[in-house]
This record gives C-alpha cells, sequence and structure tokens, in this order.
C-alpha cells in the first residue's frame, strides 16, 4: 500500500507542475502542453494533483472533462487503494 501511495504522490507532483506549466506558457502565448496528455498525466495516477491544479492555478476550470477525467480518475485510484488495501488483509 506504501507503494501505491508513492506513486499516487509522485504523479500528482508531476501533474501538478504539468498543469502550472501549462498555464504559465498559456499566459506567454507559446507552445502549449497538449490536452492529451494532460489528460493521460491524470489517468496514470496524477487526478490528486490534475484536481489540486485546476483549483489553485485556475487552470482548465472551464473546461467539462478535466472536471470529469480529474474527478473519474480519483475515485478510480481511491477504489484500486481500497482494493489493494483489502487484499492485504485477506492475505494475511
Amino acid at each position: 500500500m506504501i507503494i501505491y501511495v508513492t506513486i499516487i504522490l509522485i504523479m500528482s507532483v508531476i501533474t501538478y507542475f504539468a498543469y502550472a506549466i501549462d498555464k504559465k506558457k498559456s499566459i506567454q502565448n507559446k507552445q502549449r502542453i497538449s490536452e492529451k496528455s494532460l489528460f493521460m498525466l491524470s489517468i496514470l495516477f496524477g487526478a490528486l494533483g490534475g484536481i489540486l491544479a485546476m483549483h489553485f492555478k485556475r487552470h482548465k476550470t472551464k473546461h467539462f472533462m478535466f472536471h470529469f477525467v480529474n474527478w473519474l480518475s480519483l475515485i478510480l485510484h481511491i477504489y484500486l487503494g481500497y482494493l489493494i488495501d483489502l487484499h492485504q488483509l485477506l492475505v494475511i
């Protein structure tokens, strides 16, 4: 379970900074990180970072799909953590 939580935390930090960098590039009119990449980071265990970045950086907040993907991914990550924890309890 510790490994799973560590993966979530690391990916969330990476995702948060990806959103922050994309926001900065947006303001500067530079080439941005693709939406597909931001979605993939959120799906690959970075949903918490995506949600926090949307809130604190005010980035992608008007896009329904970012809300949907991040919240659905977070719920699935929590459920997966629950299953991992349950499996560990059953093995003991």
